[in-house]
């Protein structure tokens, strides 16, 4: 298939209807552990109401809440089985196929436009990010998608090492979202990340006079198994590229975007600049 929806198979109501099951599945173990509400959240540090929520399939529970209900209440695995579902209801439906072949990527190029990747961004960054979503999202919502894009990250230090490389645009390091303090935070950490040994970050300069990128951002994904494809999101909606000839154009597009771009080193001593312009 040239192109096909990242999401086939796992919409909205999917990931709604995988709460639910957990939902009642963890009530069922509860009751017949014989614990009141209050008391399973004062052992795993939540609150009755919170339980609830779990319980009736309206918040989605964390890893560690899942892995602790499952020894307190005896599940014997049943709830942990469910884990892996869960984990991909935390990202917005359009991007849970994406999501699941970054985890598992040997690797992984990004080229962004508008915003600092997803991998590079502290918490505070994120949360601004979601926070200027529109349709506007609720408090919960917006904690679960920084929780889930920081729990990304670990891609970084996987076994065995995965090989990253980003192309952002200049400007990103000029525009301050959420604030003076925040873009230092995101700043920072953006330098951190170009000091690992397996990612490459380049910066690409606004005055430059050309640009292969003038398509939009995208993602190019190498899977274990040899497999290459690319991701392109837009307008909360999603396309993952698996053809060949699709795929090698996304290829092409970032071998130029690359060559175009400035090289790790200096495109670290511009990042260090306009961490002290901000």
């Amino acid at each position: 298939m040239d192109e096909q929806q990242a999401e086939a198979g796992h919409d909205a109501e999917a990931g709604t209807g995988i709460l639910l099951v957990f939902g009642r599945q963890l009530k069922r173990f509860r009751e017949w552990a014989e614990l009141e509400r209050p008391e399973l959240g004062s052992r795993t540090g939540y609150s009755a109401s919170t339980i609830a929520a779990f319980e009736q399939g309206r918040r989605i529970p964390p890893p560690k809440f899942i892995d602790q209900a499952d020894e307190l209440l005896g599940a014997r695995g049943m709830l942990m089985d469910m884990k892996e579902e869960i984990e991909r209801v935390r990202y917005p439906a359009f991007f849970r196929g994406a999501a699941k072949l970054e985890k598992e990527a040997v690797e992984l190029h990004v080229y962004a436009v508008q915003a600092v990747p997803g991998l590079l961004q502290t918490a505070e960054y994120a949360r601004a990010v979601f926070a200027m979503w529109l349709p506007l999202l609720d408090e919960a919502t917006i904690e679960e998608r920084v929780t889930a894009r920081l729990a990304r990250q670990d891609i970084f230090s996987r076994t065995p090492l995965p090989t990253i490389s980003f192309v952002i645009e200049e400007s990103m390091l000029r525009r301050p979202l959420g604030g003076r303090d925040v873009m230092r935070g995101q700043l920072e950490q953006i330098l951190l990340a170009g000091q690992r040994r397996n990612v490459a970050i380049q910066v690409m300069p606004t005055a430059l006079e050309e640009h292969a990128g003038l398509g939009g951002s995208f993602t190019l994904i190498e899977t274990r198994e040899g497999r290459r494809m690319a991701y392109v999101e837009a307008h909360q909606d999603s396309r993952l590229y698996s053809e060949r000839k699709s795929v090698r154009e996304f290829e092409e597009r970032y071998g130029l975007l690359r060559a175009q771009a400035l090289t790790p080193r200096e495109s670290l001593d511009v990042i260090e600049k306009a961490l002290g312009d901000v």
